[in-house]
């Protein structure tokens, strides 16, 4: 193990939030660690929109763009690596990697992001975040007027079709088995000339992401331009559950308005901590979150 490190400000991951929080504490004057493993969960995604200056850039530009002037501030340091371990310490935090590194830190951020758990059909991984999507703000424009699907049922089912349909009116739901839609609903998407399948998904027909047909197990297809879709997900990092931090129903950190998680003197933003997935939101969280720590730092001191 390496000789211990001290700072002010622990920052677990280093994506869009992590990168904004980081900004935030080293314009403040922080010593902050960025500790980031590299993979972010919206790599294969081609582009970024509803992002002002940034609309259709590539999200891997954004992050190097966003590092680098990150690193214009001399007391930001990056790891590359993975947190392994993390425990709370007298005088605040320590966290231990992958690697058998220790750190310590007064405050700790958690911008971790989460990992989409792909169901098994075959291709919907490769399409993920090309041709199958999670969010219309983010993408429904590019695919706007063009046969889409989405996968779904019963009540958040419905609700997707009444989202989605903002953008397109060519709009198919796969439920993937057997409807538990209710008559009402049934009607209702009926008016709006919304076919509902029912027949269970085998594969996704695709190109290099691009999604041609949707395949069934009894061999018919549906052609659709992009599928949305809302994949259980999963905390990409337990580390703050072992710290006690609780989960919200959905899986989520609970934080308060300023990314405070359950347990003093650690944060959360991003991805992680809300349903409202983009970079967008994610830099706004992890600004906020950074300047919130940084006042805590400073009341605790004066």
């Amino acid at each position: 193990m390496k000789d211990h490190n001290n700072y002010e400000v622990i920052i677990i991951g280093g994506s869009y939030a992590g990168l904004a929080a980081a900004m935030a504490l080293g314009r403040s004057l922080r010593r902050v660690l960025v500790i980031d493993g590299g993979k972010p969960c919206n790599r294969q995604t081609p582009h970024s929109h509803n992002f002002l200056t940034q609309d259709g850039e590539t999200p891997q530009r954004i992050a190097e763009k966003a590092k680098a002037q990150v690193l214009q501030y001399d007391t930001i340091q990056f790891y590359d690596g993975l947190a392994a371990k993390g425990a709370e310490t007298e005088h605040g935090f320590e966290i231990t990697t992958q690697a058998g590194d220790l750190f310590q830190a007064k405050k700790l951020l958690f911008a971790t992001g989460l990992t989409d758990q792909m169901p098994p059909i075959e291709g919907f991984a490769a399409c993920w975040g090309i041709s199958v999507l999670h969010c219309p703000y983010c993408h429904g424009y590019e695919v706007r007027n063009q046969p889409i699907g989405l996968i779904g049922n019963g009540d958040m089912g419905f609700e997707f079709c009444r989202l989605i349909s903002n953008w397109s009116k060519q709009l198919t739901l796969f439920t993937n088995g057997p409807a538990t839609l209710t008559q009402e609903q049934r009607q209702k998407l009926a008016s709006y000339q919304i076919e509902v399948i029912e027949k269970e998904i085998g594969s996704f027909d695709q190109e290099n992401g691009q999604l041609q047909q949707v395949v069934f197990h009894d061999g018919t297809r549906k052609e659709v331009a992009a599928v949305f879709a809302r994949p259980a997900f999963a905390q990409h990092c337990n580390i703050p559950q072992q710290m006690g931090c609780e989960l919200t129903e959905q899986g989520l950190l609970l934080v308060d308005g300023f990314g405070r998680t359950t347990v003093p003197g650690v944060f959360a933003a991003g991805d992680n901590a809300t349903m409202f997935r983009s970079v967008a939101n994610a830099v706004a969280e992890g600004t906020k979150a950074g300047a919130f720590i940084n006042k805590e730092l400073i009341e605790e001191a004066f």
